[in-house]
């Protein structure tokens, strides 16, 4: 297994706004902790500061992201391994060779933000997302793989679980 210097691909995700909080039931992620469990009290405490309603994406908004980080992606010149946008979240697995990853997620999030308020009025002058999001950097080839498995089949399996 070769570990590459420069990270080989970065795993974001990013979630649409108010749909995982901060103690959520179905585990959550602490930064520079990792994942966290549920805490009721403390999700709804961060249910009742929410500002605006909870729009889930629906196929428009769902086409718009694809578009958009795929138009980004090209126009930079990173290879884009899979982008996966669900109705509470996005997923997306790309190389930027000389990019932080933070700033990866961060331009990608702007232009998907732009995209949807082109189309729906109702994220005007409001959050389309949560703030930040993760970034896992790929250090081999072998992670690469199973997070563009995971972002590309796992999520569709695990849904029709359900």
């Amino acid at each position: 297994m070769e570990i590459h210097d420069e990270p080989v691909g970065f795993f974001i995700t990013w979630t649409v706004y108010g749909t995982f909080l901060q103690g959520d039931s179905r585990w959550w992620r602490k930064r520079d902790v990792g994942e966290r469990p549920p805490q009721p009290l403390l999700e709804q405490w961060h249910r009742d500061r929410l500002t605006h309603d909870v729009i889930l994406l629906n196929d428009d908004h769902r086409k718009s992201v694809e578009s958009e980080v795929g138009f980004h992606c090209q126009n930079r010149g990173w290879k884009l391994w899979v982008v996966n946008p669900r109705t509470n979240h996005v997923h997306v697995v790309v190389t930027a060779p000389g990019f932080a990853g933070d700033k990866v997620r961060n331009q990608l999030k702007a232009n998907c933000t732009r995209g949807i308020r082109e189309i729906d009025d109702r994220f005007v002058d409001r959050p389309v997302w949560s703030i930040k999001g993760d970034v896992e950097f790929l250090k081999t080839d072998d992670d690469l793989e199973r997070v563009i498995l995971y972002a590309s089949e796992a999520q569709d399996r695990m849904e029709r679980g359900k």
